[in-house]
């Protein structure tokens, strides 16, 4: 299982980069295994404000869907427009061409809240 060293991660299974203040924001190798194919991702959040812990939008597969949930507080300025025709890269590509969302974070110190790669691979049993 992959889990780069180099993110953070939540609890709900998203991972975080984040340069200066602004954060990419993906699922983990873990949650797309989980999930399985995925055939769609919806994000209608764009240039909205979220607070953390608030829905951005929503993962698809075959066999469920699953919300996605900030996990830092700010602005959504942009969506992987790739993945309205390749949703699938979150399955072969999580951490590259699979991330969902850039947010223009508005609380830069919550980036030190999330889990490091070793708390992550003891949430999921790694």
């Amino acid at each position: 299982m992959n889990i780069p060293s180099n993110l953070k991660y939540t609890k709900d299974h998203e991972w975080v980069s984040l340069d200066g203040n602004i954060a990419t924001v993906g699922i983990t190798d873990f949650a797309q295994k989980e999930l399985g194919d995925i055939v769609y991702v919806e994000v209608e959040t764009l240039d909205q404000t979220l607070e953390k812990d608030e829905v951005f939008g929503t993962v698809e597969a075959v066999k469920t869907v699953s919300d996605l949930f900030l996990p830092l507080s700010g602005e959504i300025i942009e969506f992987n427009e790739e993945l309205e025709s390749k949703p699938e890269s979150v399955n072969t590509d999580p951490y590259g061409a699979g991330w969902m969302v850039k947010v223009k974070v508005t609380n830069p110190s919550d980036f030190e809240l999330l889990l490091n790669s070793d708390a992550y691979k003891e949430l999921i049993g790694a």
